[in-house]
């Protein structure tokens, strides 16, 4: 088993270390929150006074953090004191550039180094049940591929560096949308007094079939398991797809690709967002689509 630092203990991140424990590595953890510090400690984990003294002797470092400029800044912290040929491993969804950048700064102080962003949301992180979309060179994703499959299910080598947030983001993009098309799907049914049991069994077994209807599902019934029988409490947050589809539209500017709809789904979610609402379930982006109704 591996000595483990993990940087980043929030409704992700923690869940993630607690797995790695329960599969039996000595996992070092560290955040600025203190009762994300307590929560780790109750599930196992060994508690460091900073991001940098969690780092020594680790044979692997995984971060978990909000935007790419937290991740460059730990990055900068942690790899100088980390021993030359440690693994470092970065789960946040961040972007691409800033991937790039800490790839290029890990390879200076000679650390192997592979960006993993995650999918799956909460409850994908509690139950090791995580897709991880993987960029680095080879000899990195082999290292990091055993601490991977301790926390999720699917772990694909997508290229090179920042390739891992590629995947991320053009997934989400999609996410984003198809959410968005069912709620408008479901919100018309309603209107034509269609039922939601009626078209789930229509559209789940034909061509309106997807992730987004058959897994999460945004209206109560057909799936018991999606957060709109929970009254929209997030696995995956809307202010989070908010961030998703603006890396997205920020990669496309920076490719010179043309993305009108996840465009279009980005402004969607932001105006849902700024009415309130970026702490509920992407899929309670259905309420806002019923709400356009009466304007």
């Amino acid at each position: 088993m591996a000595n483990i630092a993990f940087i980043g203990l929030g409704n992700m991140g923690g869940p993630m270390a607690a797995n790695l424990v329960k599969a039996g590595h000595k996992v070092t953890a560290f955040d600025l929150v203190a009762a994300s510090r307590d929560q780790a400690k109750a599930d196992g984990a060994a508690i460091a006074e900073s991001s940098v003294a969690s780092v020594k002797g680790a044979d692997v470092v995984v971060t978990m953090l909000p935007a790419g400029k937290h991740v460059l800044s730990v990055w900068n912290e942690v790899i100088p004191v980390m021993a030359k040929g440690t693994l470092i491993i970065d789960c946040s969804t961040i972007d691409v550039e800033s991937a790039k950048q800490a790839h290029a700064l890990a390879a200076k102080h000679g650390a192997l180094s592979v960006d993993a962003p995650v999918s799956g949301g909460t409850g994908g992180a509690k139950g090791a049940t995580l897709t991880f979309m993987c960029g680095g060179e080879d000899k990195a994703f082999a290292a990091a591929k055993p601490a991977l499959e301790n926390m999720g299910k699917k772990i694909v080598h997508c290229g090179g560096a920042g390739a891992g947030q590629a995947a991320k983001i053009c997934n989400n993009m999609i996410l984003g949308i198809s959410m968005i098309g069912v709620g408008e799907a479901f919100a018309l049914a309603e209107k034509l007094g269609l039922s939601h049991q009626a078209l789930f069994d229509v559209a789940s077994t034909s061509s309106g079939q997807c992730w987004a209807l058959t897994s999460y599902c945004p209206v109560p019934g057909p799936v018991p398991a999606s957060p709109a029988n929970n009254g929209y409490k997030p696995g995956f947050a809307s202010n989070l797809m908010v961030k998703d589809l603006t890396l997205a539209q920020d990669a496309a500017n920076a490719a010179g690709a043309v993305t009108p709809l996840g465009k279009h789904a980005q402004e969607i979610y932001k105006a849902f967002d700024a009415a309130g609402h970026g702490g509920v379930d992407f899929s309670g982006i259905i309420q806002h689509v019923r709400s356009l109704a009466g304007k």
